[in-house]
């Protein structure tokens, strides 16, 4: 009987500082970034969102809350209308006057990484687990993560090792238009190496290029983000907005690859590993 008594005491005990815990973390989040609001829902706290960017599309459940605008432009006013305990962002996140005024109104701002790197996920993750309260469980998401990771790196060595890395470049554009092309630095570099490609482009950032240049470079495989267009229309918008394109070797073999836009900003987010097994199956298309 004392046993189960000491027992009952115990587990009264664990609950009351599990609530008390629960408490003392943000309940109402506003988050300014794609990335980490995929985070945040993956990570089983979803309900705390009041409030996301307009970069936070994934998934479609984070479309029905209330839009702050675009993570670079942000209004205190439509920030502060939404009562959050905080707000989550990228060094994306601004203009720093708006933040100071969203700080200035005991708004805790939490900023995190945007850097496409595994050490800035890991660190993102070990921050977002403080603040919800469950370090434990981030640091094994994290662990799953790159073990995923990992395995796709183990395959990328088998299959470079009967096919060379084809030469790849990667198209940012609007409806089609005045394509930037992801050079040296971007995210979007990252994420074709990782996929196992050579980057043709060798210029720092995104930059925009005549489409004689872009022809001229001749890649393997192209691959595509339009920020307005999806799809086959997303892609005819771009081949008729830019028809020396035709010409080139991944356009006359069909290897023509999109790529959600959202993946290019705010840092990495849990999609990363699916989405390079996509590009990696594009650009091995032998491979087992």
């Amino acid at each position: 009987m004392r046993r189960n008594a000491r027992l009952i005491t115990l587990c009264v005990g664990l609950v009351f500082t599990s609530l008390a815990l629960a408490e003392n973390t943000p309940q109402r989040w506003v988050s300014a970034g794609g990335a980490l609001s995929e985070w945040v829902s993956a990570l089983g706290a979803e309900q705390r969102l009041v409030g996301v960017d307009t970069t936070s599309q994934h998934p479609q459940s984070l479309k029905a809350l209330p839009s702050i605008g675009y993570q670079r432009q942000l209004s205190a006013e439509g920030v502060l209308s939404l009562r959050p305990d905080v707000l989550v962002g990228t060094e994306e996140m601004g203009p720093p006057p708006v933040l100071a005024q969203i700080r200035g109104a005991g708004v805790q701002v939490e900023m995190f990484s945007s850097k496409a790197d595994l050490q800035a996920v890991e660190a993102n993750l070990k921050h977002l687990g403080r603040l919800l309260g469950n370090e434990k469980q981030t640091e094994q998401v994290f662990a799953d993560y790159r073990q995923q990771l990992q395995a796709l790196q183990d395959a990328l060595k088998q299959a470079q090792a009967k096919q060379p890395a084809p030469g790849v470049i990667l198209l940012v554009g609007h409806g089609g238009a005045k394509p930037m092309i992801a050079g040296k630095g971007t995210a979007g570099d990252w994420l074709l190496k990782q996929a196992g490609a050579r980057n043709l482009a060798d210029n720092d950032g995104y930059k925009n290029f005549s489409v004689e240049a872009l022809a001229a470079l001749n890649p393997d495989v192209l691959v595509f983000a339009d920020r307005s267009l999806s799809g086959e229309q997303a892609l005819q918008a771009l081949l008729k907005e830019n028809p020396a394109l035709k010409a080139s070797q991944a356009a006359r073999d069909g290897r023509l690859v999109e790529l959600d836009p959202t993946l290019l900003v705010g840092g990495l987010g849990p999609r990363l590993p699916s989405a390079l097994q996509q590009l990696s199956n594009a650009f091995y298309p032998a491979a087992p």
